[in-house]
């Protein structure tokens, strides 16, 4: 009689035996407070941080990498050490039609290299608007001008460009300023009619361009154009006809909440109605009237025609956008007193949410113009042949730099605007200040 052969175990009870018992362990010694025998293993940070080290200790950093205790303090954050914040903003203000000293600006600027391609030296280039009128180049200059927001996207910069009253003029049919010569480059009026209303010209500016904007100086504020006061805040319904004190539009926990500058062609009117939000209900007044003058019938430029006016659907608002204390014609914060505009400037700043106000229009043909220690600058310089001014363009340099441990959060915000010609660079404002808190660029 054969002997008995020995019975094998199934495969599902040998991992049974292997993996049941030690996960009924676990259990029962998990309720047996193993948080307190051994805390790490229940606590979520330091579960990671005794993983890390544990890492390291088995796989100590190769030659020429970064010391342990940095190297280990980048891995167990996630996130390394605060690093300094860096943004360069180049603004240039009228152009009116002159492509090669528009071209000599930006270069020794350097926003273009010699070919009038981006180069990637600054992360905001701004144009406040009148690039059309006094000189022929209109359609290379706006062709220029988008050529260069293509080339920064993809760079991972951006040009912020604005309407400026000639811009409006010639949409309104106010040819007043418009040469013989210049038309010709379109072809014939109407052409010129159909090019700044539903042709390339319209199109771009309908897409691309704004009254005025909002620029954050540090992207913890939001990319160009975030509106203030925040929607979260009963401040950004408040209407302007109840005047709050400017302490109201500040908050001690936002240290950094007005680091940002305004950009607009002519001026924020300390008394223009439709201020805040800021730059929103600007700019939605400006795209409501600019539709309305683009899909009207073009009336016959004046002159010769009689003067054509606003479309008669314009609201009051869109009238007051238009009008002489409204931001394409104010010209208060440069030919107003000193003492005046130094005391009118700080409830505009506290409403804009901004620390300074940068405009063109108003021109002096010798320098860019700071009033108020640089809270209001003025950099139409008469760029163009037209004027023969001074070629110019300002430049703003701003850090964000740590300081101190991680845990007190202070950093050094420093500010420095300069005047840039061809042959000289002019120092107009150093601001300086320390801010604490989280403000670590995303």
């Amino acid at each position: 009689m054969a002997p008995p052969v020995p019975m094998q175990s199934p495969r599902s009870t040998l991992l049974f035996y292997v993996f049941v018992p030690p996960l009924v362990l676990f259990y029962i010694i998990y309720n047996l407070q193993l948080h307190v025998l051994f805390p790490q293993l229940t606590n979520p940070q330091e579960l990671k941080a005794l993983a890390t080290s544990l890492f390291f200790t088995a796989f100590k950093p190769p030659l020429g990498s970064s010391t342990y205790d940095e190297l280990f303090n980048k891995v167990l954050t996630g996130t390394g050490e605060r690093e300094p914040f860096v943004r360069h903003i180049v603004a240039v203000g009228d152009l009116h039609g002159d492509l090669p000293n528009a071209r000599k600006v930006l270069q020794f600027s350097g926003v273009t290299d010699d070919f009038g391609n981006w180069t990637g030296n600054v992360d905001f280039f701004v144009q406040t608007g009148d690039i059309i009128d006094r000189g022929d180049d209109t359609i290379v200059l706006f062709d220029w001008m988008d050529q260069l927001r293509g080339q920064a996207q993809a760079a991972g910069g951006t040009v912020l460009s604005h309407l400026g009253n000639h811009e409006w003029m010639n949409a309104i049919g106010d040819w007043r300023y418009v040469y013989p010569t210049e038309i010709k480059t379109f072809g014939t009026v109407s052409e010129r009619q159909t090019f700044i209303s539903s042709g390339r010209i319209g199109r771009t500016w309908a897409t691309n361009y704004t009254t005025t904007s909002r620029l954050p100086l540090h992207p913890s504020l939001g990319p160009p154009n975030t509106p203030f006061p925040p929607e979260s805040k009963h401040l950004h319904y408040q209407k302007e006809d109840t005047e709050l004190d400017t302490s109201y539009y500040y908050d001690a926990h936002l240290p950094l909440s007005h680091s940002a500058l305004s950009f607009v062609h002519g001026g924020l009117s300390p008394t223009y109605q439709d201020l805040t939000p800021f730059p929103t209900r600007i700019n939605e007044l400006s795209d409501s009237l600019l539709e309305k003058l683009q899909t009207r019938t073009p009336p016959p430029p004046h002159p010769p025609a009689k003067y054509p006016g606003l479309p008669q659907s314009s609201t009051q608002a869109e009238k007051a956008l238009y009008d002489a204390n409204g931001p394409l014609w104010y010209r208060g914060w440069a030919l107003d007193s000193e003492e005046k505009v130094c005391a009118d400037v700080e409830p505009v700043l506290a409403k804009t949410g901004t620390r300074r106000m940068i405009m063109g229009h108003t021109p002096d043909f010798q320098n860019i113009q700071s009033r108020c220690n640089g809270k209001i600058i003025i950099i139409d310089t008469g760029i163009s042949h037209a004027y023969g001014g001074v070629l110019s363009a300002l430049s703003i340099h701003y850090t964000l730099t740590p300081i101190g441990s991680k845990e007190d959060q202070r950093w050094i915000e420093k500010e420095v605007v300069s005047a840039l010609y061809q042959d000289k660079q002019e120092v107009l404002v150093v601001d300086e200040r320390e801010v604490v808190g989280d403000f670590r660029a995303n």
